[in-house]
């Protein structure tokens, strides 16, 4: 059994035939793609720009609320709310010194603003007591940080400022509250905003004090660094506090706020580009 294949050769103008036939059929494709394209596109660019829209609005809505519950508290316990945009401006410009991821700092944002939320569940009596607390108001006051976690807890979106609110008040020496932390396993973020919430409280006007000097006030920071507080937090902060306290103290409530819009555009953006 065999069998028998055969070459026949085409002649030329058959060839230029099936060539023409081949370049035809390609540039037919392209031009269909072109055509599509060009007709897609300003639909295509329409639903981007529409998403974009409505992520900017859910993002400005989440950040409306963030302010409005952060001054809340804020009212009822020091009856202004410079404070919280205060340590905020302070904590952004310590984590950015010590190089914090953006993430990170993004997070730090929420929890300086929320750090105490949780004083919502503190009764009046203790919360807005002019004297020194007992130890059983104490006890009562320190649950503040974990009714925090509770009220953000199931926000995805306030997820990050978990740590600042629960560990605000540990101490480098693991004497604080409520998980009795130390060192370098409390959360950087917590570290850092433990460093400017207290430096704020000592340089700010309350129902109950006179704000202390600047230099005093560093005096008492640096006192209790590797006690309460972070050395190298402390050490960073110390350099670039000068600067940050005069724009601070100087600052309206005008400006205080335009500096919280500057860090949440810094910090949160999702504008796309088509």
């Amino acid at each position: 059994m065999g069998y028998l294949e055969g070459v026949s050769r085409l002649d030329e103008q058959t060839l230029r035939a099936q060539t023409e036939q081949i370049r035809n059929g390609a540039l037919a494709a392209a031009a269909s793609v072109l055509i599509a394209a060009f007709l897609l596109y300003p639909l295509l660019l329409a639903m981007l720009q529409r998403s974009t829209a409505l992520s900017r609005r859910l993002l400005d809505a989440n950040l409306s609320l963030l302010r409005s519950l952060g001054n809340a508290i804020a009212k009822r316990d020091s009856d202004t709310d410079a404070h919280n945009y205060r340590v905020t401006f302070y904590a952004v410009a310590l984590a950015e010194a010590m190089n914090l991821p953006k993430q990170d700092i993004s997070d730090l944002v929420v929890g300086a603003f929320l750090h105490d939320v949780g004083k919502i569940g503190i009764p009046d009596r203790i919360l807005l007591k002019p004297g020194k607390l007992t130890a059983d108001e104490f006890a009562i006051m320190k649950t503040h940080a974990l009714l925090g976690i509770e009220i953000v807890a199931g926000n995805p979106w306030l997820a990050g400022a978990a740590l600042t609110i629960r560990h605000h008040h540990e101490r480098f020496d693991g004497t604080g509250y409520p998980d009795g932390l130390r060192g370098e396993v409390i959360p950087c973020v917590a570290r850092i905003f433990a460093v400017v919430d207290v430096f704020d409280a000592l340089t700010s006007k309350r129902p109950y004090k006179e704000p202390i000097p600047l230099a005093e006030a560093i005096s008492i920071i640096e006192r209790d660094s590797g006690r309460q507080f972070d050395p190298r937090a402390v050490a960073v902060f110390r350099k670039i506090v000068p600067d940050l306290y005069v724009r601070a103290a100087q600052a309206g409530d005008a400006e205080l706020r335009q500096e919280m819009r500057v860090v949440l555009s810094r910090y949160f953006k999702t504008d796309a580009a088509p």
